[in-house]
């Protein structure tokens, strides 16, 4: 025997299968999905036909379902309420009440700048969401954002393309130096600064491909005497020597106003200027939770 294919069905006929199954009367059911009895009678028609199958016979004060029926009405049961499940999300999102998992993109200096003020607030606003940190090569950003794999992305990521973006804060790339060190000592600019650059020694991370790239420009990788996995590690590695780093002023005027024992120097070299974005998905630009955490963290991190 040929089976029903699911796209001659229509989904008003499973809503009143569902309605004469419950009620057990063809009457009482037209009257609970607001419908004439004719048109009732009509539907149910249609559906023996497509079933094959005669589903409700007469019986005293209604009607009475046939095995075929009885099958049926379990998985369209659960079939209409997971449909009527996900008609029913709230037009609302609850962050107080809320205990969602978003996934972001960080690098670990984006961590050491965003996480603290983050979870300060929603420590206050939603003490219930859970956050985790996702890095992610460039390439696979846009894709995971796509997916739902991840959420969000933090950062200056001019190879993520095709996703929607928010500006958070303008920033530059600056030196770090350990205070007292002989270089911060003399004030000098421009060309001089650059030249003088060529004698300082230099710690860099990895996977920061562009202060990498500030000193291939600068013809400066040859002074280049220690490579890392972790920025965080740096300006220990800094106070303690006598090596320089380039790395975002935002995060070195940190260092400066927390610890001390730094000095910060401004050289105008190639690449200097970036912007850090929130980057999110096309796709989930409506939805209300993506939408709530995004409206926290412009709060928090836009500069006006």
């Amino acid at each position: 025997m040929n089976a029903m294919h699911i796209d001659t069905l229509d989904l008003n006929l499973l809503r009143l299968f569902d309605a004469v199954f419950r009620t057990r009367s063809v009457s009482r059911a037209a009257e609970a999905l607001g419908i004439t009895q004719p048109a009732a009678s009509h539907g149910l028609t249609r559906l023996r036909l497509l079933l094959k199958d005669a589903l409700f016979t007469r019986a005293p004060g209604g009607v009475a379902p046939t095995p075929r029926a009885e099958r049926l009405a379990v998985a369209v049961r659960a079939a209409l309420a997971t449909l009527q499940h996900a008609l029913d999300e709230p037009d609302r999102f609850d962050p107080a009440a809320s205990t969602q998992r978003f996934r972001i993109h960080m690098s670990d200096i984006g961590e050491s700048r965003f996480l603290p003020a983050l979870m300060a607030r929603l420590g206050e606003l939603a003490p219930g969401v859970q956050i985790e940190t996702w890095p992610l090569a460039p390439a696979e950003i846009a894709p995971a954002l796509d997916s739902g794999r991840i959420d969000f992305a933090f950062g200056f990521l001019p190879e993520v393309k095709d996703t929607q973006r928010a500006l958070l804060l303008k920033d530059r790339y600056v030196v770090l130096l350990r205070e007292g060190h002989p270089f911060a000592q003399r004030k000098r600019g421009g060309a001089a600064l650059l030249e003088a650059m060529r004698k300082l020694e230099f710690v860099a991370v990895r996977t920061h491909a562009d202060t990498l790239r500030i000193l291939q420009l600068l013809k400066l990788e040859d002074r280049l005497r220690l490579t890392t996995e972790h920025f965080m590690v740096l300006p220990a590695i800094v106070r303690a020597t006598d090596l320089a780093v380039v790395m975002p002023r935002n995060i070195a005027r940190g260092f400066v106003q927390e610890q001390g024992g730094y000095a910060i120097v401004e050289p105008v070299f190639p690449l200097r200027d970036f912007s850090v974005s929130l980057h999110w998905s096309r796709r989930f630009e409506g939805d209300l939770a993506n939408r709530w955490l995004r409206q926290v963290i412009r709060e928090l991190f836009a500069q006006e």
